[in-house]
């Protein structure tokens, strides 16, 4: 006779599919020498505490906006992208966003 085990699906690491992308796009900076971890480290808790985070986070969104700005900050100070170019990408991915019908995947216009 066999048995057969029922187990439920894991829990999703990320809450939202750009929380993971935020993420994965950091890693592959840091791979490519674009900064090091420590820098990245100290940088991010010194968002975490200019934002007033100091509460226990859950990994949602408040955590990964400062994350990515973090990561914006990152890229300036290093000369990888112009505090101008920074802000218009996130402009233009917040238009897209909020212009995307749910359930559509989120892009941006080409051009």
């Amino acid at each position: 006779m066999s048995s057969c085990a029922t187990h439920s699906a894991p829990e999703p690491v990320f809450e939202q599919p750009w929380h993971a992308q935020v993420f994965a796009l950091t890693v592959a900076l840091n791979e490519a020498g674009r900064f090091d971890w420590p820098d990245w480290t100290r940088r991010f808790s010194q968002t975490l505490r200019r934002n007033g985070l100091s509460r226990e986070l859950d990994g949602g969104d408040d955590y990964f906006n400062a994350w990515l700005e973090t990561l914006e900050e990152i890229l300036v100070s290093g000369g990888t992208a112009e505090p101008a170019e920074v802000a218009a990408m996130r402009d233009a991915w917040e238009a897209a966003y909020l212009t995307t019908p749910h359930g559509e995947p989120v892009r941006l216009p080409q051009g």
